[in-house]
């Protein structure tokens, strides 16, 4: 946990949500007042944010005592308690919504991604996460990933160098845009890999001719010309499959021979896994 970000993280989610004070809680509990509450599993799935949970209620209020049941990455089903959370009434009921919403989000996502995970056991691919991410909560999605046991791509714009159609039709071809890349990088003193999108067998044969790149991205590819896409690479570099991926086909496309299988759907359009948090 990058406590950085998190904790700023924690803040701007506080200060949106209670701004000048709960005063529902304000109103209705006397000050002072003790409480104790149990963080109530109601599905089946993956556990993600309780190392999230924990600094939470901590910021909200650091004399608050928690009691950790189940950790991160740990299969949990429903009448299970995951935490227990101890002290001033107001500030639990304060927390309660945030860490709500982050667990079950990032539970959704680690459910969602140890399926894939669990799908792909006996071959040599992994899951990738991608951008396609919930603003402001990238950290936190890509955190339930890894729980999950998937694997992060990049994070951002900053970190790697992704070679998409749109770039390549910009810059004028293939070969145009892994030079220019190399040509900006060595100005710059950047070391960033290079990562570039082909849509096709011929796009596949243009960069293979050209190099100069780390990752091949097979975007949209059949079953047949993503074997013979591999096959062509022979190992030369990384291999990543993407576009109309599901949990029903991933296992075929991962038998093509693929290093990595990016699913944009593993934060952009999961389920959240049901919690509620409920006074003991």
């Amino acid at each position: 946990m990058d406590k950085k970000i998190i904790d700023q993280f924690i803040l701007n989610s506080l200060s949106e949500d209670v701004g000048d004070g709960d005063h529902t809680s304000l109103a209705t509990i006397p000050a002072g007042t003790k409480g104790k509450a149990k963080l109530l599993v109601k599905d089946e799935g993956i556990l993600a944010g309780v190392e999230l949970a924990l600094e939470i209620f901590h910021i909200v209020d650091a004399d608050l005592k928690t009691t950790v049941f189940f950790n991160d990455g740990t299969k949990i089903k429903p009448g299970d308690i995951a935490l227990e959370v101890e002290g001033d009434a107001q500030s639990i009921l304060k927390a309660e919504r945030l860490v709500l919403n982050c667990m079950q989000r990032m539970s959704g996502i680690a459910t969602k991604t140890r399926q894939i995970v669990d799908i792909l056991k006996d071959t040599n691919t992994k899951v990738l996460d991608t951008r396609k991410t919930t603003p402001g909560l990238r950290y936190l999605e890509k955190w339930a990933v890894r729980i999950g046991g998937g694997v992060n791509h990049r994070f951002g714009l900053y970190d790697m160098i992704l070679i998409k159609d749109n770039h390549v039709d910009y810059s004028g071809g293939i070969k145009n845009a892994i030079e220019n890349t190399q040509q900006y990088l060595k100005a710059h003193n950047k070391n960033l890999s290079i990562e570039i999108e082909v849509r096709n067998l011929d796009e596949l044969e243009q960069v293979l001719q050209t190099g100069g790149i780390n990752r091949i991205l097979l975007d949209n590819f059949n079953f047949d010309n993503l074997k013979k896409a591999v096959e062509l690479i022979s190992g030369r570099y990384i291999t990543e499959a993407s576009g109309g991926i599901t949990i029903d086909n991933v296992r075929k496309y991962a038998e093509c021979g693929v290093d990595y299988i990016s699913v944009g759907a593993l934060t952009h359009s999961v389920k959240s896994l049901d919690l509620s948090l409920k006074a003991i």
